[in-house]
C-alpha cells in the first residue's frame, strides 16, 4: 500500500491548500523535512483525523490527553484527500476490512514516548494489535505503547510455543533472538529474558559487554529505551501491518546521530515488503542514511521556512537530488555548519568568484553547471573561481587544504577553450593543453558556456517548456559554427529568437536554459565526456 498524493485544504489546522505529490510511482520511504513548526507532523495528524473519521480506530485505552480538534469545523473530514495507488482512502479501508484488519490502514508513532518504568505482577488480557486502540492519537501526544506491548510479547511468546508445540524456553529463545537481531544493529546490548509475570518479574531483561550482571528495561537510559520501545512495536506489528502505510513522527528524539541511522535501516527492513513508511525529521543521522544506502527508496519533501502554508496555494513535489538540495536539508540539522558537508567532486570552473549571502553560489558559469549536472551527479559540486589566472591559483590551494582534510575529495579544474588569453585556439591546442597539464585539469571543447547553452536543442527545448515560439529560421542565419563561433555577444538576439519580448536578466536567462540540458542532447554528452571523463 502506497500513497501517492495527500490534500490538505479548506484551512485544516494552518494549511490553507496543501498538496503533497508523490507522482504515480511514489517511494517506499517518504520523508518530510524541515524545522520545528514547519508543518510536518501536522500532515501525519491530517492522515489520522481522515482515519478516526471513518471510525477505523476505535477508543482509546490508555489516557493520552485531552480529546484534539484537528480542525474548526471537526466533522469536515473530506477536507483531507488522501489518494493511494490502490485507488481511495475508503477502497483501501474496505480492502481491508474484508480481510478483518479495516483498522490497519495507518500505524502511528507519536515523537513523545513515556515509558520510564514497565514492570507489571499480574497477566490480563490486551485487545489484539489489529484493532489499533491504543497509543497516541495525534502527534502531539504522549504515546505509551511499551506495557501493553510487553504483555502482547508475552503472549507471542505462549502462542509460538502451542504453534510449534516447543518448549517454553524454545519459544523464548525464537523470539529473543528475533529482537537482538534488531537490537545489535542499533545498540550495544540484547534482551537476556522476557521476564516471569507470576513470579514478579514483568520486564525485559538486558546484558551489555561491560555490565557483569543483567539489568532490567527500567534502568536503561531515554534513548535505548526509545530504540527498544520502537523495534518492539514494528515487530509485533508484522503480520497484522502487512499492508499498511507506517507514520513515524520524529523517531530522532532522545537517540544520538550515531544510532540514528542504524535505526532507519532497521525500520525499514522490519516494515513489510509491501508497506510504505512516512516519516518526519529534521536529524543529521536520518538525513545521512537517506542520502546515502536509501537514496534509491525515498523521497524527499521538504517544509521550507519561506511557503506561507497559511494563506498560499502549495502544492510540495519530491526533492531533486543535488548538493545544493542536501546542504539546504542538512542546513535544518546543522544550521551553519552545514557549509562542512563535503561533496565528493569540486569543480572549479571560471566566473565571478566573490560568494553571495550565507556563501551563495555568484557566478552564472557554476550555477549553469551546477542546474545542469544535479540530478546525474548528485555529489558533484561546480565553484565559480575568477578567470583563468585565477582559476588556477585557487585550485592548487584548494587541493593543497581540502585534500588533506577530506582525503577522499577529488578537485577538478575546468577550462573555458578561450584558455590562451584571447587568442584563438582550436581542438589541436586543446589537446596540447591536457597533455601538458595535471590530470585534474579539464577543457571544454566548445568556445564557452554560451556555445553549449544556445545550441538549437537546448532552446527548442527551453521554448516548447516554457510556451514560446522558436523562430529557427533566424537561428540559423546567426549561428553558423556552434563550437568555434563567439555567442556571448549575441544574447540579445537569442532571446529575441526564443520570443522573449519582455527584459530578462542576461544570467538568469543562461541558467534557465541550462535547466533544460538533458541527458540526450549532444551539449549535454560532450559536456560530460570533457569533465567527468577528460576528453
Amino acid at each position: 500500500m502506497r500513497i501517492k498524493k495527500v490534500r490538505l485544504k479548506n484551512g485544516y489546522k494552518r494549511f490553507h491548500d496543501l498538496t503533497i505529490d508523490l507522482g504515480q510511482s511514489p517511494a517506499r520511504i517518504v520523508a518530510l523535512v524541515g524545522p520545528n513548526g514547519s508543518g510536518k507532523s501536522s500532515v501525519l495528524d491530517g492522515m489520522l483525523y481522515h482515519q478516526q473519521a471513518h471510525g477505523s480506530t476505535g477508543s482509546h485505552s490508555n489516557d493520552d490527553g485531552p480529546t484534539y480538534h484537528f480542525m474548526g469545523d471537526a466533522g469536515n473530514y473530506e477536507a483531507i484527500i488522501i489518494d493511494f495507488v490502490q485507488g481511495s482512502f475508503q477502497e483501501v479501508r474496505s480492502a481491508r476490512e474484508k480481510q478483518g484488519k479495516p483498522n490497519t490502514v495507518f500505524s502511528f508513532r507519536s515523537p513523545y514516548r513515556y515509558n520510564n518504568h514497565v514492570k507489571i505482577d499480574t497477566i490480563t488480557s490486551t485487545t489484539p494489535i489489529r484493532e489499533n486502540n491504543y497509543g497516541a492519537r495525534y502527534a502531539s501526544a504522549l504515546d505509551s505503547k511499551m506495557e501493553q506491548n510487553y504483555r502482547r510479547l508475552q503472549a507471542l511468546v505462549n502462542r509460538y510455543m502451542q504453534d510449534n508445540d516447543v518448549r517454553p524456553s524454545e519459544a523464548r529463545a525464537k523470539v529473543i533472538g528475533d529482537l537482538n537481531a534488531s537490537i545489535s544493529k542499533c545498540l550495544d546490548l540484547e534482551i537476556t529474558s522476557v521476564g516471569n509475570v507470576e513470579a514478579s518479574q514483568g520486564t525485559l531483561y538486558f546484558s551489555k559487554p561491560d555490565s557483569p550482571r543483567e539489568f532490567e528495561f527500567n534502568v536503561l537510559s531515554s534513548g535505548e529505551k526509545e530504540v527498544i520501545d520502537l523495534l518492539l512495536d514494528l515487530y509485533l506489528r508484522r503480520d497484522d501491518y502487512d499492508d499498511s502505510v507506517f507514520l513515524i513522527d520524529e523517531p530522532e528524539l532522545h537517540i544520538n546521530t550515531a544510532i540514528q541511522g542504524s535505526l532507519l535501516t532497521e525500520i525499514d527492513r522490519l516494515v513489510g515488503p509491501d508497506c510504505q513508511i512516512w516519516i518526519t525529521t529534521h536529524s543529521i543521522g536520518f538525513l545521512k542514511a537517506l542520502q546515502t544506502q536509501m537514496k534509491d527508496r525515498c523521497q524527499i519533501i521538504q517544509f521550507r521556512g519561506d511557503l506561507n502554508l497559511a494563506s498560499t496555494v502549495q502544492t510540495l513535489t519530491p526533492l531533486e537530488p543535488s548538493t545544493s538540495a542536501w546542504r539546504d536539508l542538512f542546513a535544518v540539522a546543522l544550521d551553519d555548519l552545514a557549509t562542512l558537508v563535503a561533496p565528493k567532486t569540486i569543480i572549479y570552473c571560471e566566473g565571478r568568484d566573490a560568494p553571495g549571502k550565507a556563501g551563495s553560489e555568484r557566478g552564472m558559469d557554476a550555477q549553469a553547471f551546477n542546474a545542469i549536472f544535479n540530478r546525474d551527479m548528485p555529489d558533484a559540486m561546480f565553484i565559480s573561481s575568477g578567470g583563468n589566472t585565477e582559476l588556477d591559483q585557487r585550485s592548487a590551494v584548494a587541493i593543497a587544504i581540502l585534500s588533506k582534510v577530506f582525503p577522499e575529495i577529488e578537485i577538478l579544474v575546468f577550462k573555458d577553450r578561450d584558455m590562451a588569453s584571447g587568442k584563438i585556439t582550436d581542438e589541436n591546442d586543446r589537446q596540447v593543453y591536457l597533455k601538458t597539464n595535471p590530470q585534474n585539469h579539464r577543457v571544454m571543447k566548445r568556445f564557452e558556456i554560451e556555445n553549449y547553452l544556445y545550441d538549437k536543442e537546448v532552446l527548442a527545448a527551453y521554448c516548447a517548456a516554457n510556451a514560446l515560439q522558436f523562430d529557427e529560421a533566424s537561428y540559423d542565419n546567426l549561428v553558423c559554427d556552434i563550437v568555434n563561433q563567439n555567442l556571448k555577444d549575441v544574447t540579445g538576439h537569442i532571446k529575441s529568437i526564443c520570443g522573449i519580448k519582455g527584459s530578462i536578466n542576461a544570467e538568469t536567462f543562461k541558467v534557465s536554459l541550462a535547466r533544460h540540458v538533458d541527458e540526450g542532447m549532444a551539449a549535454y554528452k560532450e559536456l560530460y565526456g570533457c569533465i567527468f571523463n577528460r576528453e
